[in-house]
């Protein structure tokens, strides 16, 4: 099943990054297991979606960016997007790199200690750098695989520790309810797993790897298979974090020094590993989306090793590592860009579906009817959390 992994692997890498462990961590504390099922529905919106995503990257042979300023005839609405994108992605990601890494940095805590805790931005930035710097696409397949894995088991064994009633997860899992004063906890869940930007990462990488519309076999695989072991992963946290009756648990730190007098020494370790591959992977994943979104929509069709490509990713890698050091918290550029998220997730969600819908795209694999009406469904509810993030930036909600 492993040798079958590819782009997927880096989308589910990207989604579960510090935030989403954090939504996790206390959706399990404060519900229990009532809100899987609010996971369980974000995992089948994020495959529909990036499932079309990857359609498109793989017939076009092109960034999402690139087909939609083609696509775009109007020539003030291109802009218009254009400027959302840019906006939503390279600043978005340069502005939540620094939580990225602070996940690592969380989980290297718990692992080695927080004697060294100022060096950690900087040997998890040195990571990062390297990885990009010096790997391939085959490389950082590899390493991804590695460190997605090492957060299944790592994950999955913790909860498997804190002995889960089978049958109230199952409930959990299939059973909508919503609780009192939950709502918010169900848009976290959904929000930090439908990702905008993993759109564009992964209509770019699908073109790395593959190249025809015979492909679409192992793309679709791989998307299933990634993004369900992703959906694992969280709903191990969000089990993890039922076992947990502390309203002190804030963030998954909090949740490894629970987890330690109840059930060891074990589920501390292995929640700290987890946190460390996760955060790692969205420090990663983070500056690679920026700098493939750069070049689809700048036109550049430069390979990974272009100078222009390198440039993107390091600046958002250096920004997010600075910014973790020396505690500074840029607010307003914070705001902007869950602005400018909560802009692009319902736009690009409309212009994807009607992308997927033409033929002088797609030809022959454009959307079935089952498709389309999925599609739509999940469109709703990115409106909904498009206009929730804005609102709340503002605080009106």
């Amino acid at each position: 099943m492993f040798n079958k992994l590819g782009p997927g692997v880096l989308v589910a890498a990207a989604f579960i990054g510090p935030g989403t462990i954090t939504a996790c961590t206390m959706a399990g504390v404060g519900f229990g297991y009532a809100l899987l099922w609010a996971m369980l529905l974000s995992i089948l919106a994020t495959i529909i979606l990036q499932e079309m995503s990857a359609r498109v990257g793989v017939i076009t042979q092109k960034g999402l960016a690139e087909v939609i300023r083609e696509q775009l005839k109007i020539s003030w609405l291109r802009y218009f997007i254009m400027a959302v994108i840019l906006s939503a992605i390279i600043i978005g990601n340069t502005a939540y790199e620094a939580g990225n890494i602070s996940g690592a940095t969380l989980g290297l805590q718990v692992l080695a200690g927080a004697d060294y805790a100022p060096l950690y931005p900087w040997i998890i930035g040195l990571i990062a750098f390297l990885l990009l710097y010096l790997g391939s696409y085959k490389t950082l397949e590899k390493v991804f695989i590695s460190l997605v894995l090492m957060m299944s088991v790592s994950f999955v064994l913790t909860a498997i520790l804190t002995k889960p009633d089978l049958k109230e997860v199952l409930m959990g899992l299939l059973v909508p309810v919503i609780p009192k004063n939950s709502i918010f906890n169900i848009i976290a869940l959904i929000g930090t797993t439908v990702v905008p930007y993993n759109l564009f990462l992964h209509a770019s990488l699908v073109r790395e790897k593959w190249n025809s519309s015979e492909d679409l076999g192992s793309v679709r695989r791989d998307t299933f298979l990634s993004i369900g072991l992703g959906g694992i992963i969280s709903i191990a946290i969000i089990i993890s974090a039922a076992a947990i009756s502390s309203t002190e648990v804030k963030d998954a730190l909090d949740l490894a020094k629970s987890l330690e007098p109840l059930y060891g020494q074990s589920a501390k370790y292995l929640m700290g590993i987890g946190l460390f591959a996760a955060g790692i992977t969205s420090a990663i994943t983070a500056p690679l989306a920026a700098a493939y979104v750069a070049n689809s929509c700048f036109g550049w069709n430069a390979k990974v090793t272009d100078l222009r490509f390198r440039i993107v990713w390091m600046v958002v890698l250096f920004i997010g590592v600075i910014t973790l050091s020396f505690g500074i918290k840029p607010i307003v550029i914070i705001q902007f860009a869950q602005v400018a998220n909560g802009l692009l997730l319902p736009i690009i969600g409309i212009i994807l579906i009607w992308i997927v819908n033409k033929t002088s795209v797609l030809g022959n694999f454009k959307n079935s009817i089952w498709q389309n009406v999925s599609a739509i469904i999940i469109i709703i509810l990115v409106i909904v959390l498009g206009a929730k993030s804005i609102l709340n930036v503002f605080g009106i909600i």
